[in-house]
């Protein structure tokens, strides 16, 4: 029901505020507004963008959770397709938007209204696959000189006589 009356209202609220601002300062003037506030909103919605992307690599580069980029990613999308939307008031909604602390605002409002039941990683097991691990590590190897010594510490060496040693056998600096 409510997405009803936000179908409704939005509209009604747009054609008042053209009718306002119109009878202000004209049609023209009203119309150049539109056009240069969808303009500069497009603009920023790019630069920030492209911002948010990069965040969002980084944090997956950074092995750190991409939850808050991504978030911030869609309400700069959210924004840019608001700002698409010829009217004063979607774009005055497209504009905060693309207020960094405006959506942190916004994110928090969303946090505090969803409640998680459950986390589930990886998805269901495959009915062949056992849920857990094979036995098998998958990994890369580099053949170098077999002439150097690459023999393991003695058990009587200490940790700290092995680092003066240089070579631990399992890394070489």
């Amino acid at each position: 029901m409510w997405l009803f009356v936000l179908f409704l209202a939005v509209p009604l609220i747009e054609i008042a505020l053209f009718i306002q601002v119109g009878g202000l300062i004209g049609l023209w003037p009203t119309l150049g507004i539109v056009i240069l506030t969808a303009v500069a909103g497009m603009s920023l919605m790019r630069s920030q963008g492209a911002k948010a992307w990069n965040d969002v690599n980084r944090s997956f580069g950074e092995l750190r959770d991409p939850g808050r980029p991504l978030a911030h990613g869609v309400m700069i999308m959210f924004a840019g397709m608001l700002l698409v939307l010829p009217g004063f008031f979607t774009d005055s909604l497209g504009l905060a938007l693309l207020v960094p602390g405006i959506r942190e605002l916004v994110m928090r409002w969303i946090a505090s209204r969803i409640q998680v039941s459950r986390v589930q990683m990886g998805g269901r097991p495959e009915p062949h696959r056992p849920p857990y691990n094979d036995g098998v590590i998958d990994g890369d190897f580099v053949v170098e000189d077999e002439s150097q010594d690459h023999s393991p510490v003695p058990p009587d060496v200490s940790p700290r006589e092995n680092r003066n040693r240089g070579n631990s056998g399992w890394t070489r600096h």
